[in-house]
């Protein structure tokens, strides 16, 4: 059986992300939901970035292809560690700022199973 489909991000603005009827700061995004990404669960700080734990659970959930937000002003960092992990589970990963990171993981989202991470502020 497929999974469900990503849940499209129906809205982005500064320090606001809606989703599969909710509104986030930050959030996770996979096949069949979306919740709030809360930081303090992984340890996860704008340096050194976004952690293998913080992707895994989107490929625990399905997720294929991952889309990582670095934020509005790309203070958000993807250590090589979290790229090579996702390389070697055999995700596709692209790493952009919010607003494009938004683009295309809606543009992509119900070609595979699609995960992403979204930090919509710095």
């Amino acid at each position: 059986m497929q999974p469900s489909p990503s849940p499209p991000i129906t809205h982005c603005s500064w320090g606001r992300l809606e989703a599969d009827g909710r509104a986030f700061k930050d959030a996770k995004l996979y096949p069949g939901g979306a919740r709030a990404w809360d930081w303090s669960e992984t340890g996860t700080h704008h340096e050194p970035g976004i952690q293998v734990a913080d992707v895994r659970e989107l490929v625990e959930n399905g997720a294929k292809q991952v889309v990582l937000s670095r934020g509005v002003h790309r203070r958000l960092q993807v250590p090589a560690e979290t790229l090579r992990w996702l390389e070697q589970n055999g995700v596709r990963c692209e790493v952009l700022p919010t607003p494009e990171a938004v683009a295309r993981y809606n543009a992509i989202r119900l070609l595979a199973p699609t995960g992403g991470l979204f930090h919509s502020t710095c």
